[in-house]
């Protein structure tokens, strides 16, 4: 790092944020081409059934529609969407093809694609587009997939579509032993990430030059220009996916969706630039959801609280195909119920099965934010049945540092062994426990005040970070106040160009507000990756490091070339580089720029840098999350008085930048666990198709959250000593409210082993359980 700048570590406001805030952000709708047309996707309205056949006369009779496409007009591309990460055996076998061919599976699976001069007509014609489908029987809870009466895919011969066991150690010698053990039933509720912008895309194909250029891109975008490419038989370098600003993804955003087919597909075949806009009810039923799945699990331990063995089966929900990262969700769930917690012995058998539902994939966290609930509330069971402080048995068996690095073994199919690799989670969670003031909320909990039941409960969390496929940058400065930095790194509002910048910043010694940071374009590098897993910062920030530091390297060549001296006698800051002894100035940023404006080759390559980061280990974030909460039994509402997150995330860049993510994760994480539901009836049928009944908290219904970020374990794995951050706040909300909940309503005996807990749902609770003893 150059010392003059010291970015990095300061609280910089995200210069991002000042064009949005003027309204001068560019979404994908907002961008527009000349002889631009407007594609509507139609659906299907029955959630199983075999497809008779798809009339589009009508449509094609619209004024305005000029083209209709059903599946028997582009399978010659429609080719199965693969799964991309996650690639749990026997997932292959429930792929999605991009329109439907001879069965529907889900409401909301695409049926014909129509494209018209404006929105209104291809809206029209949508609706025009008759569907002849014999409806099936639906298959829509786990017990209805498993019993296997009806098939989601008939030629599979199940609706179990993976299965295996996660373990580690003998956790049946171990619950041999145990002085006490319980088993329970949990249930996670269906919901999704729902970002602010809906999804959409722009694609335009130019005949004469064989190039196809997408804008909308997110996420992936190399990975997606690779199987575009692969899919239209297009050759990689020949197209293009281009980000624009985004407004939100949070996992679900970014994927490779049949969509992502079907526009730049008809733009190529009319000849058209098309826009497609998914409106609100599309973006409810057709986006992935995630999170629904169920678990049944025991745990062992000693009459002191001390955990002998965790034993687990797990049933997730997969929709009605293995979307492209759908198998991480019950994957990473096996991976981390065990969680924080030195527990030696543990199996979990691991359960994928379809359903006529929409597909799931990947939401913040995925995985994490389900077993962590379970766990946590199965411990608290525990430590209500032992008679024991929920804080004093978590304190006991979280993994000490002196156990560091600390191994988990193999626990996920498609990787290798991990290990936790550095960290000291009691500090955290004592400090968690400082923060709330848990010890003076003892005379609140389970205690009726003014009116309200008042709670307290926690849950602690830790999860990967960061990881490969490496991430790449690239550096071209104009002039000292104009330094372009091009990053294969995605951003959805996570504050990339601001916090790339800080770094650079550091590296180069030039200011950062003179760097302007291109991000997520497969037009900026010449390979890169993307943003999930919480690898934006992690990867891509150490990719920015790294550019700088070759850049610097270059000037630092340069100068000994021109001047004899040995590199030990040379020194660079702000800009250039000087003789160290005499304080003479050899070579500047300045001095090549003019050099290049000249027309000189060499200045041209020194002012230009390329640079990559390497790391296929991850790192991992740790921390507690407590929450304190009081519910009317009258009206079964619940006030969030206080959630607190304190988390190790490493080495900070942007205390600023970590703090929004942090606060925005956990009340994310609180609209999931108390508003949040994808409601179906028998017939597959989605019943929360809007705001008006898919409920999500506004910018006032939880006023108070808290968060603190602590750098006990900067991470040695990256040259930043970074930790992903943007998940640890949502993971461990759900068995942190699920437990206040059950706190404070431990008069009424309620047993809490479902989310969400909504009003309806505590109502519920309250109603089937005795009636409280008078305080």
């Amino acid at each position: 790092m150059n010392p003059v700048t010291q970015e990095v570590g300061r609280a910089r406001e995200r210069r991002e944020d000042e064009r949005f805030l003027r309204g001068a952000g560019c979404f994908v709708d907002d961008f527009k081409l000349p002889g631009l047309c407007h594609a509507v996707v139609m659906r299907s309205a029955m959630a199983h059934g075999r497809i008779v056949s798809i009339d589009t006369a009508a449509a094609l009779a619209v004024p305005g529609v000029f083209a209709v496409f059903t599946h028997a007009d582009i399978a010659e591309w429609a080719s199965a969407i693969p799964v991309r990460a996650g690639a749990v055996a026997g997932l292959d076998g429930y792929l999605q093809l991009p329109l439907a061919r001879d069965t529907v599976r889900y409401v909301g699976e695409p049926l014909a694609v129509v494209l018209a001069e404006d929105q209104y007509a291809a809206e029209d014609g949508a609706d025009l587009v008759y569907a002849d489908i014999d409806q099936m029987d639906a298959v829509v809870t786990i017990a209805d997939a498993l019993r296997n009466d009806i098939l989601v895919h008939a030629d599979s011969g199940t609706n179990l579509a993976a299965h295996y066991v996660a373990r580690r150690g003998d956790a049946d010698s171990a619950f041999a032993q145990a002085d006490y053990t319980r088993k329970e039933t949990f249930h996670c509720h269906r919901h999704s990430s729902v970002p602010l912008e809906t999804r959409g895309l722009v694609a335009r194909w130019d005949t004469a030059t064989g190039r196809l250029q997408v804008w909308g891109a997110t996420k992936v975008p190399f990975y997606n220009r690779r199987l575009l490419a692969q899919m239209l038989g297009l050759d990689e370098n020949a197209v293009d996916l281009i980000e624009l600003d985004v407004g939100g993804s949070f996992g679900a955003r970014g994927e490779f969706y049949p969509e992502d087919l079907l526009i730049p597909l008809v733009a190529r075949l009319t000849g058209r630039a098309v826009k497609w806009i998914e409106d609100r009810r599309e973006n409810l039923i057709a986006m992935n959801h995630s999170r629904e799945m169920e678990c049944e699990l025991e745990i062992g331990a000693r009459r002191d609280g001390t955990i002998l063995g965790l034993r687990g089966k797990l049933f997730a929900d997969m929709g009605a195909y293995a979307r492209t990262t759908g198998g991480i969700v019950p994957a990473k769930a096996a991976m981390f119920l065990p969680g924080p917690y030195d527990i030696a012995h543990y199996s979990c058998e691991v359960n994928a099965v379809m359903t006529n539902k929409t597909p799931s994939g990947t939401f913040r966290g995925p995985g994490r934010y389900e077993a962590n609930f379970f766990r946590e509330r199965l411990i608290d069971m525990m430590a209500a049945d032992l008679g024991l402080d929920p804080a004093a048995v978590r304190l006991a068996n979280l993994i000490r540092p002196e156990q560091m690095p600390y191994q988990i073994g193999k626990l996920v199919p498609y990787e290798e062994s991990a290990e936790y690799d550095g960290g000291d989670y009691p500090f955290v969670f004592r400090h968690a426990l400082e923060k709330v003031d848990y010890a003076g909320l003892a005379g609140v909990r389970g205690k009726l005040i003014d009116g309200k039941w008042h709670g307290v409960g926690m849950a602690c969390f830790v999860d990967s970070s960061g990881a490969g496929p490496a991430e790449y940058a690239r550096l071209m400065v104009n002039a000292p106040t104009d330094i372009h930095l091009f990053t294969g790194a995605s951003s959805a509002g996570q504050g990339h160009e601001t916090a790339f910048a800080q770094i650079l910043a550091d590296e180069i010694g030039l200011p950062a507000p003179a760097i302007q940071v291109f991000h997520g374009s497969t037009t900026g590098v010449a390979r890169g990756f993307g943003t999930y897993h919480g690898r934006g910062l992690v990867m891509g920030g150490s990719a920015v490091k790294r550019v700088g530091e070759a850049f610097v390297a270059q000037l630092l060549g340069e100068a000994a070339r021109r001047s004899g001296l040995a590199l030990a006698d040379l020194a660079y800051r702000g800009g250039a580089v000087f003789n160290r002894h005499t304080r003479d100035t050899i070579v500047s940023v300045e001095q090549l720029c003019e050099e290049k404006r000249r027309g000189d080759a060499a200045a041209r390559r020194l002012l230009q840098a390329d640079a990559h980061f390497a790391q296929t280990v991850c790192t991992f974030e740790y921390g507690t999350q407590i929450a304190h909460v009081a519910i009317d039994a009258q009206t079964s509402t619940l006030e969030v008085i206080r959630l607190v997150t304190v988390e190790d995330c490493g080495n900070v860049i942007n205390p600023l930048i970590v703090h929004g993510q942090v606060i925005g994760a956990a009340v994310q994480g609180l609209g999931g666990t108390l508003l949040e539901e994808f409601v179906y009836d028998d017939f597959g049928q989605m019943l929360c198709g809007s705001f008006a009944d898919y409920l999500l908290p506004t910018s006032t219904d939880f006023p108070n959250v808290e968060a603190y970020s602590l750098n006990m374990a900067p991470s040695l794995l990256n040259p930043l000593g970074a930790k992903g951050v943007g998940e640890g706040g949502i993971e461990g909300v759900g068995g942190a409210i699920a437990n206040a909940v059950a706190d404070a309503l431990q008069s009424f005996g309620v047993k809490v082993v479902s989310l969400p807990l909504s009003p309806n749902n505590i109502s519920r609770l309250i109603r089937e359980t005795r009636a409280p003893q008078a305080p």
